[in-house]
């Protein structure tokens, strides 16, 4: 058993989203542990996305599982490879990166609606986030556009302190959307318990609410490349930029640095 039925993996290729309950409720307490030492002992991307004056705090960090042995435990012995490859439909899952982020009680902030896609040098269909919460999610939740992993447009990347655009060209992308007010888009969300997990598509068109509660907001990511995944070239650094990795467009990326986890 790979912890995700085939109706969740069905639902996860026609939506580009899906939620599994409990996946990692066995793991709450490994991840909390990884998460309070992230926050203890930030890496060099570490970043606040709340302005100076705003209400709140909002906390964010990636590619520190090497370093941090609870969140590497995560990677390397939890369910999460083999489900996703199997929600990926992929034989192998290669881990790409782990990313940390936390709301503090009454941050209004919310997290841009944007596709983690154009801010990586990652092209593939077989890809897969996990956004696992280690705090019951009511207000803050994960909120995705089902289908628009099959957009033939991606959503202009916006820096999440201004919204300001990630590169030069915007004309290349489509607007940042705004499904509350556009007909037609499907917004998927759900309230979750600690050790669930919502799983998306790098495509899929995500953002979350301001946390409005009493109590911290936090949760781990963690990202996933199948079979077909390719390094890409972007027109600007990208995020993560991962410095010196030496790989060229259309090449499988380097299994030193990115860790086949799982093979089927």
């Amino acid at each position: 058993m790979s912890g995700i039925t085939p109706d969740e993996i069905a639902a996860y290729q026609r939506d580009g989203a899906v939620c599994v309950r409990g996946l990692f409720r066995d793991w709450v307490d490994v991840i909390e542990a990884g998460i309070e030492r992230n926050m203890r002992e930030p890496g060099p991307y570490a970043a606040e996305s709340v302005r100076p004056g705003e209400p709140g705090s909002f906390f964010d960090d990636y590619c520190n599982w090497e370093r941090i042995p609870e969140l590497r435990r995560v990677v390397l012995e939890s369910p999460a490879a083999q489900v996703a490859a199997a929600a990926m439909r992929s034989r192998t899952a290669q881990f790409f990166h782990d990313h940390v982020l936390v709301k503090e009680p009454g941050t209004q902030k919310a997290t841009p609606w944007h596709q983690d896609i154009p801010y990586y040098f990652i092209d593939g269909a077989q890809t897969v986030s996990f956004w696992i919460p280690i705090d019951p999610v009511r207000e803050a939740t994960l909120r995705l556009i089902a289908g628009s992993q099959r957009w033939d447009k991606w959503v202009l990347p916006v820096r999440w302190l201004d919204e300001s655009s990630f590169y030069v060209d915007a004309a290349a992308y489509r607007p940042v959307p705004d499904p509350d007010h556009e007909p037609g888009l499907q917004v998927l969300e759900w309230a979750l318990d600690p050790g669930d997990a919502v799983l998306f598509d790098f495509r899929t068109v995500h953002g979350a609410r301001g946390n409005a509660a009493a109590s911290r907001r936090r949760a781990l990511s963690l990202r996933w490349l199948g079979d077909d995944a390719r390094c890409a070239e972007r027109p600007g650094r990208t995020s993560p930029p991962y410095p010196g990795h030496g790989m060229a467009a259309g090449e499988r990326l380097r299994e030193d640095w990115f860790p086949v986890v799982w093979q089927g």
